[in-house]
């Protein structure tokens, strides 16, 4: 790893990444054909936040939160900061005193494959945090590492500049090109699902909706009395 701190990379626009977080995680990840989602692992430490923000990264050493400190001053207003490590660590990298300096910065939240800490003070400051883990273990400032490069999480690479979404289903990567797609065909699946919606709400199944019938057929799937269940396993 190149120990490099890189300034003011190209950002999707903070306007439309906002526009684009108001559909919900769930709705962008399927309307961009299931993709970019950074794994089940990184759950909210708070119940019911949904932010939207263009990506500032933070590559660190386990255990080392030196790259934090450096990566807060090129976070601006409508960022969130992801920050990962070059090996697994779930050292309470980040706390409430980074939470003050961010939210002074105008940033959105935090998504770290780490763990935090101060989380009653986190929840009380109304600072969204995403992360692998709680852990009140302490950290040093010791190892350069890099920011504002590209970092993998969950197996997808995030770009600084990247729109990040985040809510209680999980946290979503949408590369900065894609973003003005993605509001185009999040907005084309909330209609279609608004329309399944009142399609069962008047009774009809997803059975007949999606033809899913001829699939069950195709696939070998019988129906059978209990009668006739009962008897074929003898």
């Amino acid at each position: 790893m190149r120990p490099v701190i890189v300034t003011n990379p190209p950002r999707a626009d903070v306007g439309q990444v906002t526009r684009l977080a108001e559909y919900g995680v769930a709705t962008v990840h399927e309307a961009l054909g299931r993709t970019g989602l950074l794994g089940p692992h990184l759950r909210p430490i708070q119940d019911g936040a949904r932010i939207g923000g263009t990506a500032v990264t933070a590559l660190c050493w386990p255990g080392d939160n030196l790259m934090i400190h450096a990566a807060v001053e090129q976070c601006q207003e409508g960022d969130v900061l992801v920050v990962t490590t070059t090996s697994p660590s779930q050292d309470g990298l980040f706390g409430e005193l980074f939470a003050t300096a961010l939210r002074h910065r105008g940033v959105r939240g935090l998504v770290t494959t780490t763990g935090v800490r101060d989380v009653a003070e986190l929840r009380e400051l109304g600072f969204p945090v995403w992360s692998a883990a709680v852990s009140a273990q302490g950290t040093v400032k010791a190892t350069a590492g890099a920011v504002n490069v590209p970092v993998v999480v969950g197996g997808q690479t995030v770009h600084p500049g990247d729109a990040i979404l985040a809510d209680d289903d999980g946290v979503l990567r949408v590369r900065r090109q894609d973003v003005e797609e993605g509001l185009t065909a999040s907005q084309a699946r909330l209609e279609k699902e608004a329309a399944a919606r009142a399609a069962f709400a008047g009774g009809q199944l997803g059975l007949d909706r999606y033809g899913l019938r001829e699939t069950l057929d195709a696939l070998g799937v019988r129906y059978l009395t209990a009668e006739e269940y009962e008897k074929e396993q003898g």
